[in-house]
């Protein structure tokens, strides 16, 4: 990982990976979906079903659900914003992934990070927040607030978001993201970051 000089490098090097058990079992590796310049990094969990068998991260129901709720605020996978997971292997059943299995991938996505360095990195759901930040706390405790992403000389404005995924179970929890979306919006506003206007 640390080699990878570009995006598409580290890409390479992800499906070269022979390092994670996962990889043996998946149709796919499902490294990222974007601009590899974008202003924005949303990283997420593993690949389901769906991602895995198009090779492309949230593209299934809750990746619906995403392109939605980004576009609220003018985020576009085609426009400003790059996709990516902690892990890159779909895993079997979509059982969590083992802490090992979380280890053996981290690299890629701190390296991801560091060759991005997005304005603003959105971190969707207990596993990537936890993974990312190294913390513990519940991802309600997490979401909602400015946090920064520290690592190797990095300081990068980070939030976590619920996600999508667990808001088709509990839509109630809609407001919640709403709420996120909105700071992430307002966050982005003061940084100057240019967005895509609502159709």
């Amino acid at each position: 990982a640390a080699a990878a000089t570009s995006v598409a490098e580290l890409r390479a090097a992800v499906e070269a990976f022979e390092g994670c058990a996962l990889k043996a079992t998946a149709r796919n590796t499902v490294f990222s979906d974007g601009v590899e310049t974008a202003p924005v990094l949303l990283i997420g969990e593993a690949p389901g079903k769906d991602e895995d068998q198009q090779g492309k991260p949230f593209v299934g129901r809750s990746g619906q659900l995403l392109d939605l709720m980004l576009a609220q605020i003018g985020l576009s996978r085609r426009t400003n914003v790059l996709i990516s997971n902690t892990i890159y292997w779909r895993p079997p059943g979509n059982r969590d992934p083992t802490p090992g299995e979380t280890l053996a991938c981290l690299p890629f996505a701190e390296r991801l990070v560091a060759l991005v360095q997005p304005k603003l990195l959105i971190l969707t759901g207990k596993a990537s927040a936890h993974t990312m930040l190294r913390r513990e706390d519940g991802v309600l405790k997490l979401r909602g607030r400015r946090m920064r992403y520290e690592r190797e000389g990095l300081a990068i404005n980070t939030m976590v978001m619920l996600h999508p995924a667990y808001l088709l179970r509990q839509p109630q929890q809609k407001r919640l993201a709403w709420a996120d979306l909105l700071s992430a919006e307002s966050w982005l506003d003061e940084m100057g970051v240019a967005r895509a206007p609502l159709p």
